[in-house]
Formats: C-alpha cells, sequence, structure tokens
C-alpha cells in the first residue's frame, strides 16, 4: 500500500479481511438457509405448490442479483467500496429478516427479489477492497481467505433443515436472528473497515469515461473467456447448492436435517481446503509463472467433472459425499483465484466493474440452471443424464482457463 509504513499497510491489509470475513459469511448464510429449509417452506406456505415454481423462486434471486451486480461494481468502482459493502449488508439483513414475515408464494418471490438487489452489491466491492488492499505475493490467499467465509456461510446454512424442523425454533425464526446478526454488524463494519489505499499500482489518476470503461472490458478476450470459465461451472455449482439437501432427502430416504447437513458440511469442508491450498499454491505458483493463478484454477475445474458424473450416478449416501467433497475441493481451487486473475487482466479501476459483469452472466445462467432443474425433476429426467452434461461444462471450461493470457503491462 503505497504512502503507509510497511507494518502499518500489512494490518489494514489483513484487517480488511479479517472484518469482511463475517460479511461474506451472512451473505451466504442468509441466500443458502432457503434450500435447507425447503420442506418446512412448503409445507407451511402452501402456494409454492410445484417444484417448478421453487425453482423459480430460487431463480428469481440469482435473476435480479445477476442483472444488478455490474451496477453494483460501477458504484463501488465510482464511489468508494466500503460505502457500498456497509450499505449492502445493512440492506440484506433487513430483507432477511422480513423473510421470516413471509405469508404467501408471492410474498418469497419479493423477499428473494429484495435480497438479489441488496445483495448484488457486496461481492464485486469487497473483493476489489481486498485487491486495493494486497500486493500480488498475498492476493490469492487473501480472496481465498474471503472466500473461506462464504463457504462456512454455505456450510452454516446447511443447518437450517435442522432449526427448521425445531418445534422451539423453526425456518422463520432462523430468518430474523441471521438477519438481526447482519444489522447489529453493520455499525462497527462502518467505523472500523479500513479505506482503500490512496493510490494502487496500474490505477490511472483519470476516471475513464463509464461507456470507454465497459468498451475495455467487452473487447478484451481474456476477460471473455474469463466470464465463459466463471459461468459455465456455475451452473452445477448453483443446482448443487441449491437442489442437493432435496436430492439426498429423495434418493436415499433421509430427514430434511441430514440431508441439509450432508449437502452442506463435506461440500464446505473440500471447498475450505480448496481455498487454503489454491491460495497458497497459485501465490507461489504465480511467483514462477504469471499463467499460475490460471494454471491453479484450471485444475480446480477439471476436478469438478469427475465429482459430478459421480454425485449424479451415487448409489449410497456415502459415496456421494465423497464425491461433494471433491466437488467442494476443486471448487475452491478455483474460486479463490477468480479475481486474482482478473487483476491480471483489468485495470484497477475496473475490477469491481469487472466482476460485476462477471456475476451478470454466470448468476444469471445459474437462474436459469435452478429453474431448467426444477423442470426437469418435474419432467422425471434421470440425474445420471443430468449431471453427466454437468460433467462435460466443467471440462469444457477447464481448457477455456487454459486459454487465457495475462496482459504484461498491468503488472499484477
Amino acid at each position: 500500500m503505497p504512502g503507509l509504513p510497511v507494518s502499518t499497510a500489512w494490518r489494514a491489509a489483513w484487517l480488511a479481511v479479517a472484518l469482511l470475513w463475517p460479511v461474506a459469511l451472512l451473505n451466504y448464510l442468509d441466500r443458502q438457509m432457503l434450500a435447507s429449509m425447503k420442506f418446512s417452506v412448503m409445507e407451511d406456505i402452501s402456494d409454492v405448490g410445484t417444484e417448478a415454481n421453487w425453482g423459480l423462486m430460487l431463480g428469481q434471486f440469482k435473476w435480479v442479483y445477476a442483472f444488478l451486480s455490474p451496477l453494483g461494481g460501477l458504484v463501488a468502482d465510482r464511489f468508494g467500496r466500503r460505502g457500498t459493502i456497509v450499505a449492502s449488508l445493512a440492506a440484506w439483513s433487513a430483507v432477511t429478516w422480513f423473510t421470516g414475515s413471509a405469508a404467501t408464494y408471492q410474498e418469497l418471490l419479493w423477499t428473494r427479489t429484495l435480497m438479489g438487489i441488496s445483495e448484488a452489491f457486496y461481492i464485486p466491492a469487497a473483493l476489489a477492497l481486498i485487491t486495493d488492499h494486497h500486493a500480488p505475493t498475498t492476493r490469492s490467499r487473501a480472496v481465498g481467505l474471503h472466500q473461506m467465509a462464504i463457504v462456512m456461510g454455505t456450510m452454516l446454512g446447511g443447518f437450517g433443515g435442522y432449526a427448521a424442523d425445531a418445534p422451539a425454533l423453526g425456518w422463520r425464526w432462523a430468518f430474523r436472528a441471521a438477519g438481526l446478526t447482519g444489522l447489529l454488524y453493520a455499525l462497527p463494519l462502518s467505523m472500523l473497515l479500513p479505506a482503500p489505499p490512496a493510490a494502487t499500482p496500474g490505477r490511472s489518476p483519470v476516471r475513464p469515461p463509464l461507456l470507454a470503461s465497459l468498451r475495455d472490458l467487452l473487447t478484451s478476450v481474456p476477460f471473455l473467456l474469463l466470464v465463459a470459465c466463471f459461468t459455465l461451472p456455475a451452473l452445477p455449482g448453483w443446482v448443487v447448492r441449491d437442489w442437493m439437501p432435496a436430492i439426498l432427502k429423495q434418493r436415499f430416504k433421509i430427514t430434511q436435517g441430514l440431508a441439509g447437513v450432508s449437502a452442506s458440511v463435506w461440500l464446505s469442508g473440500g471447498a475450505i481446503a480448496g481455498v487454503l491450498v489454491g491460495g497458497w499454491m497459485a501465490d507461489a505458483w504465480r511467483r514462477r509463472s504469471d499463467r499460475g493463478r490460471i494454471f491453479t484454477s484450471a485444475l480446480g475445474i477439471a476436478l469438478l467433472a469427475p465429482a459430478l458424473f459421480g454425485v449424479g450416478n451415487a448409489s449410497t449416501l456415502c459415496v456421494a459425499v465423497c464425491f461433494l467433497l471433491l466437488f467442494g475441493l476443486g471448487w475452491g481451487l478455483f474460486d479463490c483465484n477468480n479475481m486474482p486473475i482478473l487483476c491480471q487482466i483489468a485495470r484497477p479501476e475496473l475490477r469491481a466493474t469487472g466482476y460485476g459483469l462477471m456475476n451478470l452472466v454466470s448468476i444469471s445462467c445459474g437462474g436459469l440452471a435452478d429453474w431448467g432443474f426444477g423442470r426437469l425433476r418435474d419432467a422425471q429426467v434421470p440425474l445420471d443424464g443430468i449431471f453427466a452434461v454437468f460433467a462435460a461444462l466443467a471440462v469444457a471450461a477447464a481448457l477455456l482457463m487454459l486459454c487465457i493470457r495475462p496482459r504484461p503491462e498491468l503488472g499484477d
């Protein structure tokens, strides 16, 4: 961080990661709980009705989130990362609290819509703030630690089925408790979160016009390849996160609580190992080759292929969770390097905007995957065939990742 002593810059860089860790956890806990509470919510709100309606509701969040992510990135790049982060946390926490009061399917759709609006501003701003603070030598590890909180939020969300089944708690209590926690944390976060450094290597002193910024990204072949690599694994990734509790419950005749935990804990355990190993591996590999992060990410995506094929063909719960563990490991290697790779192909003042555009394509397609998977389930299409297609998409994404070339002039 230019302009500050090394020790002060180091403390600010890791303080930013530490303070954003609970925010990232809540970001995914608040959105993931619904998947693990599916049967309780559908019993309580009977007009949800069909699997396709449930998939449409899951997709609704993603489409709104996706289409507003570029706006979230633009706001963060042009008006400040810190304020964007704090406002997003407060807004989605309020929506989470109100979700606990939804009484109809339409009200649930509205809460998921508002959740998508409010959460769309967080991830691009947070990852851009972290990469502002961290030099290339620690960037993948810093992003990896932040992404580990996302994994933990997903895992804790998997326990939502137990809360929903508990007579003294219930799914409504879980949403209200999570929302109140986020609202309470927003105030200290606003006071303690370090601002980005005054100067960042490679950043232009003049803010480029909006259209010129977008043109710079959308005409960049490496960026477009990264968008494709970010999107293809997300299609099965969202289905695994959102539908796996229900798949395990129905396929292996287990309780909602056990299904939610089995779908999240093993997946999350693998992902935690993946982001820790992937962050260290990518930073070390980057010192030897400017494509080290790209190679690490491609390896992670490649691991998704056998994992998805195995999940689709698993004959026992034990086999299924082993492949979920492998999926999590591959996802962690991949996920902790997307923003660091973006830093190698896009200027610093375009990082949040670029990540927002990546979210736009990836998550809107993920919403279609959720809805389409629900339609396929209603049509009784075999799981093994669906997951074989998902495995093929992972192979294609790994090959595309190897085609990305960094821009040497960025120095990242």
